[in-house]
């Protein structure tokens, strides 16, 4: 009998640093899980990586999906076994991509921006990405948001105050590249993020969307959960595994796990 998995993976969104996690894996670790919490290529961990973004972050200008995807890739590649792969915003698709290729025993993507095939883009949505996709010259660079656009994309159901805590604490310019590669998969032969929606052999994934969000709303996420669900072939010896929640994924009592048990393969 296969073992469950005792390694989670935490892959953070866009204007994100591996810091945002220090809570969930927290939470984790002290349930007994070992957590890794790997960056984008030339983003380091903790406070000090943040701060050495918003002093330069001419690192990262360059660092589109594939840059991410290898990076991650090498770093799960590392670990003694498949591990519960789990992430947020962007970092979902990052997720819903590495299960995809094979790696991970499972997959969360948390509010994730659409793979190729998902064309969804509520007002919500452009407004938040609005600040960097304007201007194309942006696509070689590392963009920062203001307070005022944070507040709108990412702790709209936050007053004002606690808003700016969040701003200061875990806000850095992310890598434009990566929007752009997203926005333009449609139209991009072999795009960066195409997904195999029909390959029925993958891990399982759960779909979470915030019915608040505003940079990912839930039509968003909830169009490739639809996509996923009914294009997927099912080989014989693997049942569904795609699931959709609009809430965090609850644990059981005891030794939980960050997926669903209806999600188990």
């Amino acid at each position: 009998m296969t073992s469950a998995p005792n390694t989670i993976v935490l892959i953070h969104g866009l204007w994100m640093t591996p810091l945002a996690w220090e809570h969930w894996a927290a939470r984790y670790e002290e349930r007994g899980f070992t957590v890794v919490t790997p960056g984008y290529p030339g983003i380091e961990p903790g406070e000090a990586g943040v701060a050495a973004l918003r002093e330069d972050a001419s690192a990262i200008a360059g660092v589109g999906v594939r840059e991410v995807l290898e990076h991650l890739a090498a770093v799960i590649d590392t670990l003694d076994s498949p591990p519960i792969i789990m992430g947020h915003s962007f970092g979902g698709t990052f997720a819903q991509l590495l299960v995809g290729a094979g790696l991970g025993a499972a997959g969360v993507s948390i509010d994730g921006a659409a793979v190729k095939g998902v064309n969804a883009m509520p007002f919500s949505e452009l407004r938040s990405v609005l600040p960097v996709l304007k201007d194309p010259a942006n696509a070689h660079r590392a963009v920062p948001l203001t307070a005022e656009q944070f507040h709108y994309a990412f702790t709209n159901t936050l007053d004002e105050k606690a808003s700016l805590a969040a701003y200061s604490r875990y806000a850095v310019p992310t890598p434009a590249r990566i929007l752009f590669q997203g926005g333009l998969a449609s139209v991009t032969p072999h795009a960066a993020t195409t997904f195999d929606f029909a390959d029925g052999d993958r891990a399982p994934l759960l779909f979470v969307s915030g019915g608040s969000d505003h940079i990912l709303p839930r039509p968003s996420s909830g169009r490739t959960t639809r996509r996923t669900r009914s294009t997927r072939r099912r080989s014989p010896r693997t049942p569904s595994s795609t699931a959709a929640t609009t809430s965090p994924a609850a644990s059981p009592a005891g030794r939980p796990s960050p997926t669903s048990p209806s999600t188990g393969r």
